[in-house]
């Protein structure tokens, strides 16, 4: 079933490629594709027949519903432009993908006459866009409406789309997206860090070290939140992380300030917040220049 006549894309990059072969079922002709860079966007759309849409103009009056596929950074701009294109009187469907942003940034397109919507899927791009669709199955996106109205319009494509719709209020979308990258970009942070200081002590495959149990601790942390939690800091077993404070510093001191952190963190968590020498030693360990 259709809900579409014409479906455009704007982006030319992963998650562009990705929404414009995912949606295609939904258009009654192929997803127009238009980029900033010509070449680019003729190179995305083969990719997932689509087609490459001259101008952005062209999109903007051939098209009913829009996808904003472009860098967080690039969203206002996008939006500010598309606005001035759009032909009078219009009531179609805008959304972005940004996760930090809802639908304010969007506002130009609303004052327009668009319906518009923040459509974030919680997943990673790695540009196989065939694959990626797979995985959009049950994946998890962040909705966010302007109105009731599109956001159950925008409800129905993450349907479409095989995935489920999370509600993210306008204001707590710089929060839902910092919580995202803190636990997925700081843990590839996390294992760089941990990589080197296996290297320092002589290991020489880090990682088939590491898989093993960080797998296991994701997995269980996953399942039982922070009563999977194991280690030192939930046995109290003080002496064994000041000896890790010691090594560090010697061996690996700009892991220093990461691990500080993030046992304090779990001493928090645990509520283990008086004052102790645990604590003024990791309160203490100097920082790395």
């Amino acid at each position: 079933m259709t809900l579409f006549r014409q479906i455009g894309i704007i982006g030319s990059g992963r998650v562009a490629q990705a929404l414009a072969l995912g949606l295609a079922p939904v258009s009654e002709t192929p997803a127009l594709l238009w980029g900033r860079s010509p070449d680019r966007a003729r190179v995305a759309a083969r990719r997932v027949s689509a087609v490459a849409a001259p101008t952005l103009d062209h999109l903007a009056r051939a098209c009913d519903m829009i996808a904003i596929a472009v860098s967080d950074d690039a969203v206002a701009a996008v939006a500010a432009d598309l606005a001035r294109a759009l032909p009078p009187g219009s009531a179609i469907l805008v959304f972005h993908v940004s996760g930090r942003s809802g639908t304010a940034i969007l506002a130009p397109l609303q004052e327009a006459g668009a319906q518009t919507a923040a459509i974030h899927p919680a997943m990673t791009f790695t540009g196989d866009p065939q694959a990626e669709i797979g995985r959009m199955t049950d994946a998890r996106f962040a909705v966010t409406g302007s109105s009731p109205e599109a956001e159950r319009r925008a409800r129905d494509i993450v349907a479409r789309l095989g995935g489920v719709s999370v509600a993210i209020s306008e204001d707590r979308r710089p929060l839902y997206h910092a919580a995202l990258c803190h636990a997925s970009n700081h843990l590839v942070t996390l294992m760089a860090g941990a990589t080197h200081a296996l290297r320092q002590a002589g290991a020489d495959d880090p990682a088939a070290l590491l898989a093993p149990l960080v797998r296991a601790a994701l997995e269980n942390s996953l399942d039982r939140g922070f009563s999977a939690l194991s280690g030192p800091l939930l046995r109290g077993d003080d002496a064994t992380v000041e000896g890790h404070l010691d090594a560090l510093a010697r061996w690996c001191p700009g892991l220093l300030p990461a691990y500080r952190a993030m046992a304090l963190a779990t001493l928090d968590e645990l509520g283990r917040t008086e004052e102790s020498p645990l604590r003024r030693a990791l309160d203490s360990t100097p920082a790395v220049p």
